[in-house]
């Protein structure tokens, strides 16, 4: 999960630590373009609880990421739909 901001980020990990959620906080991949250095890395188990997150909590992110054939592919923006 990417972010435009480092105060969503920071926002998003509090949130989903507070969820007792296994995360992973790390530098962005430079191959997703975003404003945040920061990113949060889940088990794919998490997907449906953390979009729920982001859309109750109001979370701003820039989308969320699959690692998928040597490059990360967008699955979800939050803005009502998902992305191919």
């Amino acid at each position: 999960m990417s972010f435009d901001s480092t105060q969503q980020a920071l926002r998003a990990e509090m949130l989903m630590e507070y969820m007792d959620m296994e995360i992973d906080t790390f530098p962005t991949p430079k191959e997703i373009t975003a404003g945040c250095a920061l990113s949060i890395r889940f088990d794919e188990s998490l997907l449906e609880e953390v979009k729920q997150l982001i859309i109750h909590e109001n979370v701003v992110i820039r989308g969320l990421f699959q690692w998928a054939k040597d490059t990360y592919r967008c699955i979800w923006t939050g803005n009502g739909g998902e992305d191919s």
